[in-house]
């Protein structure tokens, strides 16, 4: 490793990713030290169950990365990813051999929907039309002022109806409230809150948008892009290298680290103020994930023709029973019928198994710091909508929330988000300052999902952190998106 750098920047997962890119386009020397055996963060693919069977490890599905400032600028297809369209975007099936699909055309959603059609239209249809600018609001730093203010209204009504007990007011049947709540279920909190309600109205909005899209041969492809890129540019990328200190770093103008609260306190604690230690101690984290993989036979034989055709899946019964699973998980308890998120690549991705058969990834929600093997009670969920799914598992392996963190740091007990998703935490992550980014050492920036936006693959909390580091320490106030654009 060089002795002096410009810019070093600590983990390689998107943020890290998109910071490492905006400094090395600005013409600035980086350095990406990364502990994993590749680079990729919560975006790698991997062979987990068996040989020729490619499983996303974290992320899978990526309706934020279409909409991403950072990966429109850097223009995934400019640089070999294709992002595969499902022709389902999302579907919730539900007992009785029923299901709500939502399509990428709004019109076939609300046909479907019925009676609760309008209400499907009228919630989302204004959010998806000017997309653009909800994911300026969205993917922002919150410390801006949105461009459009109209649509900043809109967003806010409909977060406060569907985090509230009138969220039913507009549905009559329960087929929109579950595809709705299956959505905000992400979030990994009870549904029925503020942050929840955003995080389901957002990525709903996406599907009507600009889809649910998945990349050929796996997440892995999107961060190899840009890590690409960040070594045409001149930048240099260690792997096998866990930092445990600044001290291990070269000396260099500023570093960024894409790690969490407690990362940066094993890192840098010693060196920071008692306030703004204090404030990194108390920063919650929040449930966690079980992730269970299947190598299959054949595709799912999924009850409801919809789920058949739909890349991504929310595997949960109707709204009641959501609500009641994620309070269990909330109240340290593991649901015998939990929360499963499903992804079925093999939709429109022939690359991730051999021919004729099938990889599915799924996650469990479980409680933080959970040890519990949930593969048995997702494999219970997934028949219970798809009869016969036992018949057609080669083989399972699983990754519990305590092996998560074991496998990826900023997956703290199983925390996929990097912090709890509460307005406070997803406004103030992980301090409550003006610049959230900065650290109290000069030259110390924080980048990553605990940091606004907050979690997904998005790479914005790397572009907002690496576009401060540019103004506060080398004076270059070129706008970090124009860089990666021109860079590109």
């Amino acid at each position: 490793m060089p002795e002096r750098v410009d810019a070093v920047v600590v983990g390689a997962g998107p943020n890290g990713l998109a910071a490492a890119l905006v400094l090395a386009a600005s013409g600035r020397q980086v350095v990406v030290v990364e502990a994993g055996g590749t680079v990729g963060g919560g975006a790698r693919t991997a062979e987990v169950t068996l040989p020729g069977f490619r499983h996303d490890v974290c992320s899978a599905v990526h309706p934020t990365a279409a909409a991403s400032p950072f990966f429109r600028a850097f223009d995934l297809a400019a640089h070999g990813v294709e992002m595969l369209q499902p022709e389902v975007a999302y579907a919730h099936p539900l007992d009785g051999a029923r299901a709500g699909v939502a399509w990428p055309d709004l019109d076939r959603t609300v046909d479907e929907l019925g009676a609760d059609g309008p209400a499907w239209r009228a919630l989302l249809g204004p959010l998806a039309q000017r997309w653009e600018h909800l994911a300026d609001l969205v993917l922002s730093d919150f410390r801006s002022l949105p461009r459009d203010v109209g649509l900043s209204l809109r967003l806010v009504r409909r977060v406060v109806e569907q985090g509230s007990p009138v969220w039913n007011r507009r549905f009559r049947s329960d087929v929109a409230p579950a595809l709705l709540t299956g959505v905000a279920a992400h979030a990994l909190a009870p549904p029925r809150a503020l942050a929840p309600s955003g995080a389901g109205l957002w990525l709903a909005s996406l599907a009507h948008a600009v889809g649910w899209p998945i990349p050929r041969g796996g997440s892995q492809q999107m961060m190899d892009a840009v890590a690409n890129r960040i070594t045409q540019l001149g930048g240099e990328i260690r792997t096998g290298e866990r930092v445990s200190s600044l001290a291990q770093l070269p000396t260099a103008d500023c570093v960024l680290l894409d790690v969490t609260p407690r990362g940066l306190l094993g890192i840098a604690g010693g060196q920071l103020p008692s306030a703004y230690r204090g404030w990194l101690q108390r920063f919650k984290y929040g449930n966690a994930v079980c992730k269970v993989d299947f190598a299959l036979s054949a595709e799912v034989p999924w009850a409801a023709d919809g789920c058949r055709r739909a890349g991504a899946l929310h595997v949960a019964g109707g709204r009641d029973e959501i609500v009641a699973s994620e309070q269990q998980v909330h109240d340290g308890v593991h649901p015998d019928r939990p929360y499963v998120l499903v992804s079925q690549p093999g939709v429109v991705d022939d690359t991730r198994a051999p021919a004729g058969q099938q990889t599915l990834w799924t996650y469990a929600h479980v409680p933080h710091g959970s040890t519990v093997d949930m593969g048995d009670a997702v494999a219970a969920q997934l028949e219970r909508f798809a009869p016969g799914f036992r018949d057609v598992v080669l083989h399972r392996s699983v990754m519990t929330a305590a092996q998560y963190e074991d496998y990826n740091a900023n997956c703290v007990g199983g925390d996929i988000s990097s912090g709890a998703a509460t307005p406070w935490q997803l406004a103030m992550r992980p301090v409550p300052r003006w610049d959230p980014y900065r650290t109290p050492i000069d030259g110390v920036y924080l980048c990553s999902a605990s940091t606004p936006p907050g979690p997904a693959v998005h790479g914005m909390a790397g572009v907002h952190a690496a576009g401060r580091a540019l103004r506060q320490v080398f004076g270059d106030s070129r706008r970090p998106l124009d860089l990666v654009a021109k860079g590109r």
